[in-house]
């Protein structure tokens, strides 16, 4: 049996991470989360007795200690981090806190007998594109943003933790990834609840900017692939879609699938974070995929099949 941390474990992606991980019986899976943005719907808590929820803050020593040692887990993946654009640039001080989780888990790890830390960093640390597309080990990292440099400094522990401790890491630079369970105020369920709903959606600036979306099963398996194969280890992979969509098309190609009345309203640009390009270079993780990406129109129908957490 594999014993696994995964913090922030009611997150989008964390959630979808230790309830396939909980499908294998073989794993004991836990899952922490100081539920600050996290929702506890997103884990299958009563269909997998393997799957079990702590709410604790990975920011204090104290809390996640003591899951730790009486756990002693072989594997963890390390999710917790305060999310999205606003947020995180309307708090910047908290983002910051996040580097004392990171310093925690890496400590606990390597004192506990952790085999392998698999981190979620971010497209962010690479900033504006000097590079398209946008390689692991060839593009520039132009972090500005405090969440963006909380990401890089976690992964520059991960190499030192590595080099010092011999602890085995796989770091995973996430872009933008959706899929039913999303939270309402990302970009594809926020555009998709206003359609749904009649009111306009709203782009910032004149929706030019391009981004890629990966859905969330692809993401996934992709994680899950280094993790069973032993692949990417003391490395980085980018996880996302290469098929880049100016926002203003994503706008309307979600009127167009929910045949919403909704008008696209443009506002003013954002003052920051809102980079004009991201497209990353996949080809690693097409490896651990073995497959095509969902096409980004199915994946929409797909969420539009079942949006509880979106309308609710």
């Amino acid at each position: 049996m594999a014993r696994i941390l995964v913090t922030g474990g009611a997150g989008f992606i964390p959630s979808e991470l230790a309830s396939r991980l909980a499908q294998d019986p073989a794993n004991e899976v836990v899952a922490v989360d100081n539920l600050l943005t996290g929702d506890l719907r997103k884990l299958p808590l009563d269909t997998l007795p393997n799957l079990h929820f702590i709410k604790c803050d990975v920011n204090r020593f104290e809390d996640i200690s003591s899951v730790f040692y009486a756990y002693r887990f072989e594997y963890v993946f390390h999710c917790a981090a305060v999310v999205g654009v606003k947020r995180t640039t309307d708090h910047p001080v908290m983002v910051l806190r996040d580097i004392d989780g990171i310093r925690n888990v890496l400590d606990l790890c390597k004192n506990t007998g952790v085999k392998r830390v698999f981190f979620s960093s971010s497209s962010e640390v690479y900033g504006e594109p000097v590079q398209i597309p946008q390689n692991e080990h060839t593009t520039p990292l132009n972090s500005k943003l405090p969440y963006a440099i909380v990401k890089n400094i976690g992964e520059a522990f991960l190499r030192s933790y590595r080099k010092e401790y011999g602890l085995d890491y796989t770091v995973f630079r996430f872009f933008n990834t959706y899929g039913p369970k999303q939270s309402k105020d990302f970009v594809v369920s926020k555009f998709i609840r206003a359609a749904l709903t009649g009111t306009d959606i709203t782009l910032y600036g004149d929706g030019r900017q391009t981004r890629t979306f990966c859905y969330i099963d692809d993401n996934v398996d992709a994680c899950l692939a280094a993790f069973r194969t032993d692949q990417v280890v003391n490395d980085v992979v980018n996880i996302g879609s290469d098929q880049e969509i100016t926002i203003l098309d994503l706008a309307q190609a979600i009127v167009e699938l929910t045949g919403s009345t909704s008008r696209i309203v443009h506002l003013p640009p954002l003052a920051e974070g809102d980079m004009t390009r991201r497209m990353p270079d996949i080809t690693q993780m097409r490896r651990l995929l073995g497959r095509d990406l969902l096409p980004l129109r199915e994946g929409l129908q797909r969420v539009l099949a079942d949006t509880r957490f979106i309308l609710d």
